[in-house]
């Protein structure tokens, strides 16, 4: 293949990590594109989707509580990212309304936007009200007033809380205190993710706000080990420079910013597999940095993560006695062997296909091997409340067997009829809620990196110095970058399930004390 690079091409390439090969591999799924992925069914109860354990909850808790001092615990938070598009319809406010020329009314008429209403309608119940209010110098309960507020929250020489990482802005009020999401994850944290009075957490935070992330566990640190009786370990970690991918024009061509340079784009979460693949511990608890709540409902969500733990200790147990069986003995009796397919079937959810009970049994044992020595994942499953986003399906793959994957919307043809249907009467949402065991009964961790599903990408069009592009994200990390992992879905109540998505979200009872 005759080279389209020249000389700082190469330089670049080996600044970040990334070989010519995989740079041309990357043109070439571009050129190929991606297929969609083949929806079987939706997974529901009872078919996919373990009900909610309420008969077992405490079952559950007392099987993780029982064991927690004798395992490595981690809980993994991807964190990376500005808190933009959370102020999103404040900016644009900030932007069009102009209060000398027409009354917020008629802003919000105008634009219908409802939003701005509601905050402004009950904006005493944020966690910054009285930080913000106290800087200015015109009342509140005039439009000027208003604008001034938002002005303080967004601009660049104020408090310039639309570049902050969601992490660090104020989440919750106690008693005229703010708290953020990181220090609810610790706080949460100390209830479930703890071992000995030690807790261990991983955050995956952008390289510009790192220092900002390391300096607020500083101030934070003495405080909340005093409130919880536990002592924290915390690190931090940032997207690899090797796993950004880069972009094409439409054309399919290397797209080239104006000063020649080749454009290089972040990966999406799907990158972050490396991130948790240099981890290692018997357990890692995963969730969004946003998903946090007030002490209030505490209890109840760090229950669940529990239960989840419980679920994971209780399938393991099983899984390791298969899998030590499978190494030891080399003739496995017929019976013996039906019940660790049965275990894999009707547990695993794997399918192992039509041919397999015609096989011979070293080919059986073989097959049962590879499956059931893979990591495992418990993922919390909600119902439905028309939240965007991920869902648990059945996936057909391409040699006919069917597994449970979290899908995206992204990753499926909603041109064809059956799929569009099957997306439609999807009854559960991924609210990324995720135990993870990523240790073989040996007490080995897996390479994670040998369980991804690299067809599992995804296209999308872009613009760069006003010309468009086309960007390739990487396997998401709940998604085709854990494809090939044995994967369990267990419904969870709604209450576990409270992200941040816009500013007005922080309104919501689960992260306002009463």
């Amino acid at each position: 293949m005759i080279s389209m690079l020249d000389k700082r091409d190469l330089e670049l390439l080996e600044k970040k990590g990334i070989t010519e090969e995989k740079l041309y591999q990357q043109i070439e799924t571009f050129k190929k594109g991606i297929p969609f992925v083949r929806l079987a069914a939706s997974a529901t109860v009872d078919n996919g989707i373990c009900p909610c354990p309420k008969e077992q909850k405490d079952t559950y808790i007392e099987l993780f509580d029982r064991s927690k001092d004798t395992l490595d615990l981690l809980k993994f938070v991807p964190a990376s990212g500005a808190a933009t598009r959370m102020f999103k319809s404040l900016f644009s406010f900030l932007s069009d309304f102009d209060p000398e020329k027409e009354s917020l009314d008629s802003y919000i008429q105008r634009e219908q936007a409802s939003d701005i209403k509601t905050f402004f309608d009950r904006i005493e119940n944020f966690p910054f009200y009285r930080q913000i209010k106290d800087k200015l110098t015109h009342s509140i309960d005039e439009d000027k007033g208003k604008h001034l507020f938002v002005k303080e929250m967004l601009d660049s020489d104020a408090l310039n809380f639309g570049d902050y990482p969601k992490g660090l802005l104020p989440f919750h009020l106690y008693q005229g205190r703010m708290a953020t999401a990181f220090e609810e994850h610790l706080r949460e944290a100390a209830v479930y993710s703890t071992s000995g009075g030690n807790s261990t957490l991983h955050f995956t935070v952008s390289e510009a706000h790192k220092e900002q992330f390391q300096d607020e566990f500083k101030k934070l640190k003495e405080e909340v080990e005093a409130g919880t009786s536990v002592n924290f370990k915390v690190s931090f970690s940032c997207q690899k420079p090797s796993t950004d991918t880069v972009a094409v024009d439409p054309e399919n061509n290397i797209f080239r910013q104006d000063d020649g340079s080749i454009l290089f784009r972040p990966s999406g979460h799907g990158a972050l597999i490396e991130n948790l693949n240099e981890q290692d511990a018997d357990i890692i608890f995963i969730k969004n940095i946003d998903n946090v709540v007030v002490k209030t409902y505490k209890d109840e969500v760090c229950d669940y993560k529990k239960v989840l733990a419980g679920k994971l200790l209780e399938v393991q147990k099983t899984a390791f006695r298969f899998a030590e069986l499978l190494d030891r003995e080399a003739d496995i009796p017929g019976e013996e062997l039906k019940k660790i397919r049965e275990f894999v079937e009707d547990q695993l959810h794997v399918s192992l296909g039509d041919d397999f009970k015609d096989m011979e049994a070293g080919d059986r044992r073989a097959i049962l091997q590879r499956v059931i020595n893979r990591p495992i994942r418990i993922c919390g499953m909600v119902k439905n409340e028309g939240e965007p986003g991920g869902g648990p399906f059945w996936i057909t793959n391409k040699n006919g067997n069917t597994s449970l994957q979290i899908i995206e919307s992204a990753q499926i043809d909603i041109n064809d009829k059956e799929q569009k249907e099957i997306l439609q009467g999807s009854t559960h949402f991924n609210p990324v809620d995720l135990v993870c065991g990523v240790r073989n009964y040996k007490g080995e961790k897996y390479n994670l990196l040998d369980f991804v599903d690299a067809s599992q990408g995804f296209i999308t069009d872009k613009t760069s110095q006003g010309r468009k592009l086309k960007a390739l994200e990487l396997p998401g990390l709940w998604n085709g970058a854990m494809a090939r992992w044995n994967t369990l879905f267990v419904e969870v109540p709604l209450i576990t399930f409270n992200p941040v998505k816009t500013v007005n979200d922080l309104l919501k009872p689960a992260h306002q004390m009463s």
